[in-house]
């Protein structure tokens, strides 16, 4: 047949056929729907139902549909009824390869309630629809339909529909008032699950999660319980506890609604270690640190105040328990900050005040006049040194500026401890952090109640003037460093107001000095008005996508998930661009060709989880490791069930030795 000749006789029959046909059926691939009405509504409340008829081995979707497929979309308007919302009934369990989905193999039928406006004659409906329907392969389909129902007193139904509407009413879950089975809160578990109990007497129900993002769609974990029965869920990676959330149980004749089933919380796990061998790691971490380069600026600032004060033991003794104290004060401040963060449910982790770029801008400004006051570039009669190193106030100041920078340096040495004390009682938990406190002043505390030690410092010189110079280049090298920390957390626009304000701030020195009270004004006027302006135009960048770093994927739950589930190997690398160990880390190991190449020869999925900026999706996988702090290297090696955690100052030796001990072992 001729194109022309199909359009006219297309044009004709839509010319002669009656105004306002109803259409009541789509059809698909293995699918066909049919909106299931009476012939007539009644004035009330009328159910109606779109049943699905479906090939045999296929299935459509309940509205969770699980690990794959999609739920229906039922699009129903009408001008002259108000429209319910889809009730479904409870579905099955359908393993599909190592998937699980939730939904109806075979018919099944979705109902709505419909009930005429007032005064309506008849109600028109116009329904455009979306389903899925999948075996192995999956097909989605579309259709639309219209009718128009006439209202009477009452509905008149055929009496094969009124079986079909009855039959499947009986599935659809009722309120949880009626159910024989009583829920408590839904407790978060170890090794990544959430627990559901269950109690009351008979055999134990299916229980569906409402939320496919929060539980995984396979069967529970099933225990008995004294009252009933307990539930282990597994839950979906990188996903924020809700206050609440939902299930349907069902004892495979009906079903009830869970809608609310509040989210408590479980007894903290058990440290592996004792307390007090957490606390002696704390201490002997805190000691540690007086060495790191993130805290060697601060310190020599200290030793150089300590060296030239010439004080007596009095003063000196007096020097060193406010520079202790204001190290403690200060881990005892960010430790309950973060506690009280955490009880209130707070992702959050050591280390969060580098992961905001208005304190690190601020502890660029300071490192930059501490090094061009140790350059000789302003004087103020070495003011801002006595402060520092000399003066009770300045001790206190130093210990606080201590712990500020020693942050990025905690997690070679700390992180069991820190991961510890995320999840160890309050009281514990603080122990711990002031035991890494103590560690951190006991160096200095000892030089200033220790006049045997203390005699033995070089005895004050010429020679003073150099070493003051040589520690400038610490604070300009830690400068540096915090610029690019800047423009990890800020963008581009980051670290060129960060360099433009030490810019303005030089120039301000510079101005200042040439002496008389109106260039000093001046300079103040403008040092401040750029400390204003930069501090003002400062934002956080969205997050920059690491995807096409070399092998390396930015972080995604999901991907990670499907990784583990096809059996692939996953190796996480948990960092942050303030965190100085992660960075040597990357360059002598992480991003070698030696380790390349064996990733790309063992198909590993590379994720960096870049924690720069604060991530409550990594901060909570951390926790899920019992770590809150980076650097952390998660190993799961194919079909593992959890992950192995590397030492965190890695060699390329211990990545060469996970294939040859792909399992992951303790050997």
């Amino acid at each position: 047949m001729r194109p022309i000749t199909q359009l006219i006789i297309f044009l004709l029959f839509s010319i002669f056929s009656p105004l306002g046909s109803a259409q009541t059926s789509a059809s698909g691939d293995h699918v066909k729907v049919r909106l299931v009405a009476p012939e007539q509504l009644g004035s009330g409340k009328n159910t109606l139902a779109f049943y699905f008829e479906v090939d045999p081995h296929w299935h459509v979707y309940w509205r969770n549909a699980g690990d794959s497929g999609a739920a229906p979309k039922f699009n129903i308007r009408s001008d002259s009824a108000n429209i319910g919302g889809i009730q479904w009934p409870f579905p099955t369990r359908l393993p599909v390869e190592h998937l699980t989905n939730l939904g109806y193999e075979g018919n099944v039928a979705y109902l709505f309630e419909l009930t005429p406006k007032t005064n309506a004659k008849t109600v028109e409906l116009n329904i455009d629809l979306e389903w899925l329907v999948c075996k192995i392969d999956c097909i989605p389909g579309f259709g639309s339909m219209t009718t128009e129902l006439p209202v009477g007193s009452e509905a008149s139904w055929s009496a094969e529909d009124k079986t079909l509407i009855e039959n499947w009413q009986a599935r659809i879950p009722q309120a949880a008032a009626n159910s024989p089975w009583q829920a408590e809160s839904l407790l978060t578990g170890a090794d990544n699950t959430l627990q559901l109990s269950l109690h009351g007497n008979g055999e134990a129900p299916n229980v569906f999660p409402l939320d496919g993002a929060l539980l995984a769609a396979a069967s529970p974990e099933r225990n008995s319980t004294d009252s009933g029965y307990r539930y282990t869920f597994e839950r979906q990676p990188g996903v924020d506890l809700p206050a609440h959330t939902g299930f349907v149980i069902s004892d495979g004749e009906q079903a009830w609604q869970l809608d609310r089933v509040p989210l408590g919380s479980a007894p903290p796990p058990k440290a592996n270690q004792p307390l007090w061998l957490l606390l002696l790691a704390a201490f002997v971490g805190g000691v540690i640190l007086n060495l790191m380069p993130c805290v060697f600026p601060v310190l020599s600032i200290k030793l150089f105040g300590l060296i030239n004060s010439g004080a007596g033991a009095s003063t000196r003794t007096r020097e060193g328990l406010l520079y202790s104290a204001g190290v403690l004060a200060t881990f005892a401040a960010l430790g309950g900050l973060l506690l009280a963060l955490r009880a209130g449910g707070a992702a959050i982790g050591w280390g969060f005040q580098l992961q905001s770029a208005p304190v690190v801008l601020g502890l660029i400004v300071l490192f930059w006049l501490m090094a061009l006051a140790f350059s000789g570039v302003f004087e103020f009669g070495h003011r801002l040194m006595q402060m520092a190193g000399n003066a009770s106030g300045g001790s206190f100041v130093t210990g606080v500026l201590a712990v500020f920078v020693a942050a990025p340096c905690t997690g070679p040495f700390m992180g069991a401890a820190l991961g510890a004390a995320a999840v160890l009682p309050a009281a514990s938990a603080m122990v711990i952090f002031l035991g890494l406190g103590a560690g951190l002043a006991a160096p200095f505390l000892l030089l200033t109640l220790s006049p045997a030690l203390l005699a033995r410092l070089p005895r004050p010189g010429p020679w003073m003037d150099t070493l003051r110079q040589l520690f400038a280049f610490p604070l300009y090298a830690t400068v540096i460093w915090l610029l690019w920390v800047l423009g990890q957390l800020a963008g581009d626009s980051g670290w060129l107001l960060g360099s433009s304000l030490l810019l303005t701030l030089a120039f301000c020195l510079w101005l200042g000095g040439k002496g008389g009270k109106l260039w000093r004004l001046v300079a103040w006027v403008l040092a401040l008005a750029a400390l204003v302006v930069t501090f003002a135009r400062l934002a956080p960048s969205e997050p920059a996508s690491i995807t096409g770093e070399g092998i390396w994927q930015g972080y995604n739950a999901d991907l990670i998930q499907q990784a583990r589930a096809d059996g692939q190997a996953v190796f996480i690398d948990y960092t942050a661009a303030w965190c100085i160990t992660c960075q040597v880390n990357k360059k002598l190991v992480l991003n070698t060709e030696h380790t390349t190449e064996l990733f790309k020869q063992h198909n590993v999925l590379a994720i960096r989880a870049d924690w720069t900026r604060h991530d409550p999706a990594i901060t909570d996988a951390l926790s899920q490791l019992g770590r809150n702090s980076v650097p952390v290297y998660a190993w799961y090696a194919p079909g593992a069930e959890s992950a192995q955690l590397l030492p965190q100052i890695l060699q390329e030796r211990m990545i060469t030795q996970l294939f040859a001990n792909p399992q992951g072992d303790d050997r």
